[in-house]
């Protein structure tokens, strides 16, 4: 059992709300933004908003299971029901992330408009890669045992490395093919990536770093602010950065600017 001050269920409450509505709005910005790209680079956009829209969705399921969690002025963030509160949901999140993080990733390579070949080698390495750090945090998320947080938080951070590996090395490869601009775009694409991934570790290691550990609340304020705001960056930012990308492409191939 958690208590939160009214300061503390506050900031909770507004930072998931913040969440929600920046999702949904990006999903709509990204869907009527289509008709400002050339159809190739279209499929990126969709894969965009695809992202947002199921981040949204879950982030409405993270919002309903605070507020039932949190009804009766108590909050049990244990797996369990009892009688004065819902459990607290974590799970939604790494639901969000196991479908959204390899989207994230194939967005990328559907925006650059690489050869066949070279985009199928890049999406079944990344793809599988992300979905092995997000399923091997989980079990670090959930568990009390500080030693088995680390372990886990370790073994997730491999697939992570590679996944740099794969953009910075592989992928950097082909950028001296794209138009100008684009290439310095997708540099700053990749250091946002580890600008907002870098969060996530953050704020998954707090009830470790906070003296109370699980146990405390205020490590458990901090983890949602941190991995909202990191989902924001990761989710909305990037893929308006995506939409850039695919604009000057298209610009770039003859299309109108029209602004």
């Amino acid at each position: 059992m958690l208590q939160l001050t009214a300061t503390q269920w506050s900031v909770v409450y507004n930072i998931l709300s913040f969440g929600l509505v920046s999702m949904l709005a990006t999903t709509v910005y990204t869907l009527v933004s289509q008709h400002r790209v050339l159809p190739k680079y279209r499929n990126a956009l969709v894969l965009s908003s695809m992202v947002t829209f199921i981040a949204g969705y879950h982030y409405l399921r993270i919002f309903d299971s605070f507020k039932d969690a949190t009804a009766e002025g108590t909050f049990n963030v244990a797996h369990d029901v009892n009688a004065s509160s819902m459990a607290f949901n974590e799970g939604y999140r790494y639901v969000d992330w196991i479908l959204t993080v390899p989207l994230l990733l194939v967005e990328v390579i559907a925006v650059l408009a690489l050869a066949k070949e070279a985009s199928k080698s890049m999406i079944m390495r990344l793809v599988p890669a992300s979905a092995a750090m997000i399923a091997l945090g989980y079990p670090g998320e959930t568990s009390s045992d500080q030693g088995e947080k680390i372990m886990w938080g370790v073994l997730s951070t491999i697939p992570f490395l590679y996944i740099l590996y794969v953009l910075f090395v592989e992928l950097g490869k082909s950028l001296d093919r794209q138009p100008e601009g684009v290439a310095a775009t997708i540099g700053r694409l990749r250091l946002l990536l580890i600008a907002s991934w870098g969060v996530y570790p953050i704020s998954y290691l707090l009830p470790i770093i906070d003296a109370d550990g699980a146990a405390s609340s205020g490590a458990f304020v901090g983890r949602q602010v941190g991995y909202t705001i990191a989902d924001v960056v990761a989710k909305c930012v990037w893929g308006l950065t995506i939409l850039k990308i695919a604009r000057m492409k298209s610009i770039a191939e003859g299309m109108k600017d029209d602004h």
